[in-house]
């Protein structure tokens, strides 16, 4: 308990570069995030996706002594004929590769998926180590600082922040890794967060990555 209680308040660090993301690794650190904006050609093809009004929800699960050889060259491959589908595979692998390098993962479980509703909708934490989050495209999930929820009522709607100016949001293009309930030493301090509801006629592309082994 002593411990708990001489524990800095979890922060939140981010910037324009992706070295950023190694912040993640501080022990008072439960979000860092790499403010990117996608290159055009990649924003076409992510656009163009979702306008398909096609399905996507493709789960892998990445052993990693070889990223480029783990046949993440099918991933979505429904849309390969789109311009721009080569350039986003590379961009995906590159992610995974940089997860991997980060934590030194041995496996690592991919999800990538079109959504056009809320998978989350209530304020919670993950009961992972950590996750890395990126919206290619559509609204971002959001998150909140220490304080501005009872931990203790998390997924209560009554609970949840009245005032807006308190719910922060990630944008379209961000790569951020999200601290988790498991992570060792970051129990009672995973970031708390959940899943934008798009607007009508509206949806997101959402890669997630979780640390396996």
């Amino acid at each position: 308990m002593l411990a708990l209680q001489l524990r800095p308040t979890p922060r939140q660090v981010f910037d324009s570069g992706p070295s950023v993301l190694a912040e993640v690794l501080r022990d008072d650190v439960n979000l860092s995030v790499w403010q990117r904006r996608l290159p055009a050609h990649l924003e076409d093809f992510c656009q163009q996706l979702l306008a398909s009004g096609e399905p996507l929800a493709e789960s892998r699960v990445i052993e990693c002594e070889d990223v480029w050889r783990s046949g993440l060259q099918d991933l979505a491959r429904s849309f390969a004929g789109l311009e721009g589908h080569a350039a986003f595979i590379a961009d995906v692998v590159w992610l995974v590769e940089a997860f991997r390098e980060l934590l030194d993962a041995q496996r690592v479980g991919l999800r990538l998926r079109v959504l056009d509703k809320a998978m989350c909708p209530r304020f919670h934490v993950d009961h992972v180590p950590i996750r890395l989050v990126s919206t290619y495209a559509g609204v971002a999930s959001q998150w909140l600082e220490e304080g501005a929820m009872d931990r203790r009522r998390l997924g209560d709607p009554a609970a949840e922040p009245g005032d807006a100016s308190r719910i922060h949001a990630l944008q379209a293009g961000d790569v951020a890794l999200l601290k988790g309930e498991r992570w060792q030493g970051n129990e009672g301090a995973g970031l708390i967060h959940r899943s934008p509801q798009p607007q009508e006629g509206e949806r997101r592309l959402l890669l997630t990555l979780d640390w396996l082994a």
